[in-house]
């Protein structure tokens, strides 16, 4: 098989946000294809480390393949969501200078239509990022309208959710859906959208894959383990490629920048009171217009910088 390319979303940038010290240890939360470890490891010395985590067969491979022969690199096949069980296991809690979390779906994944997550290409309706767990299409045979309904309009912000998925549900009774094609068809001919800007089949595979991979469940775990794991002074980056995400990032970042609010005229010393575990680092930043007209897909691309304090 043709090995497929990954293009890394604000590279530069990314690896600027880590404020990198050729000594210390670093997490690449979303290994991909490598692009942003490649970066990293040119900027650590010979003391440096850096650990990758992706929970991608293929990712792993290419991982082992292009920098297995690096001491200063360890690939590690699983979520980030497990993130703190590892790296407590490796003695590094709390000892982490800089994780970078490039969410969503890479595109060697995309890209590949046996991957099934494409409805622009033809091929199975798999969707899995990992080798476990249910399929797209063992996940549409069984699941209730109601349910899928629900995954459509809260993963995938589907306005016509319910009617796309009761339609799914009377396709799959004349025949098996095993296909991308056949459930962009089916949602296709359901939808009542007169948008002409974007396929009508985008949101409901945006909220199908959201929901077999566990993608915001998996965002959430790892942002609640990040403070323990950083040592004072490590940053945190991530890149969002959606609202979902994005939202759940900035929250994230805003409550633990925020100081204890207490009322006016309480006679306390602005000295005493406890600074927030951590603090937000410039503004969200985009992709400029160069790399969105070198690669479209960066166009929704936002990142976000905290520092533990």
């Amino acid at each position: 098989m043709t090995e497929l390319t990954h293009y890394s979303v604000l590279l530069t940038e990314a690896v600027d946000a880590l404020a990198i010290h050729p000594d210390g240890i670093y997490i690449d939360g979303t290994f991909g294809r490598g692009g942003h470890s490649d970066e990293i490891l040119k900027a650590l010395g010979p003391n440096g480390r850096l650990i990758g985590f992706d929970k991608d067969d293929q990712a792993v491979v290419a991982a082992q393949s292009r920098f297995g022969d690096d001491s200063r690199f360890t690939i590690i096949k699983a979520s980030f969501a497990s993130m703190g069980e590892r790296l407590a296991e490796m003695g590094l809690v709390g000892k982490v200078n800089g994780i970078l979390l490039d969410l969503g779906v890479s595109s060697p994944q995309i890209d590949d239509a046996e991957r099934g997550f494409s409805f622009r290409m033809d091929g199975p309706l798999d969707m899995r990022m990992a080798s476990t767990g249910l399929s797209a299409a063992q996940w549409i045979a069984e699941v209730e309208r109601q349910e899928l309904s629900t995954v459509l309009k809260e993963y995938g912000e589907e306005r016509f959710a319910w009617r796309i998925a009761g339609a799914i549900v009377a396709a799959r009774e004349e025949a098996p859906i095993g296909t991308t094609s056949q459930l962009a068809d089916i949602i296709r001919a359901a939808s009542r959208t007169r948008e002409t800007r974007i396929d009508a089949a985008t949101r409901s595979f945006q909220g199908i894959r959201i929901y077999i991979n566990r993608e915001l469940d998996d965002l959430k775990e790892c942002l609640e383990q990040v403070l323990e794991l950083l040592a004072v002074g490590g940053r945190l980056a991530v890149i969002s490629f959606h609202s979902l995400e994005d939202r759940i990032v900035k929250h994230f970042i805003r409550a633990q920048a925020s100081s204890d609010v207490y009322p006016r005229g309480l006679p306390i010393k602005e000295d005493d009171i406890p600074k927030p575990p951590m603090k937000a680092i410039g503004k969200a930043i985009k992709a400029s217009k160069d790399e969105i007209a070198e690669n479209v897909r960066s166009r929704s691309a936002v990142m976000r910088i905290a520092e533990k304090q």
